[in-house]
């Protein structure tokens, strides 16, 4: 049991995995400071207020916070578009390695042919 969890620890995915849900988390913690100190205050310029998180809508005794609703959908949006533009950017690495491995040669082309010969003539 001890093994099988080692090595389903050491599978690369899972360490991939895991670095990108702690590297998310610090991203979020940024993402949000940049909403909350930059862009909160300049659409607080456009609509009369700085923090959009005091924004509430009461109906007798019950507050409805949109403020607070619309500072999680701007998060929202601006974490995905950052993580759109950095899988976009790796992408083009990817591109870019590919493009650079070079086509097989001639000869291995026909190797590969001859076994694929030989490997249907041994099935008949």
């Amino acid at each position: 049991m001890i093994k099988e969890f080692k090595e389903f620890i050491a599978r690369g995915n899972v360490i991939d995995m895991a670095v990108g849900i702690i590297v998310g988390a610090a991203f979020t913690s940024i993402v949000k400071s940049l909403v909350n100190n930059l862009i909160n205050p300049l659409i607080g310029i456009f609509i009369g207020r700085i923090d959009l998180s005091n924004l509430v809508w009461q109906v007798g005794d019950a507050q409805f916070k949109y403020g607070s609703f619309l500072n999680s959908v701007i998060n929202f949006l601006i974490i995905s578009f950052v993580v759109f533009l950095m899988v976009k950017i790796i992408n083009r690495f990817r591109k870019k390695k590919e493009e650079e491995t070079p086509a097989p040669s001639e000869e291995v082309q026909y190797l590969k042919e001859i076994t694929e010969l030989l490997k249907k003539q041994n099935n008949n």
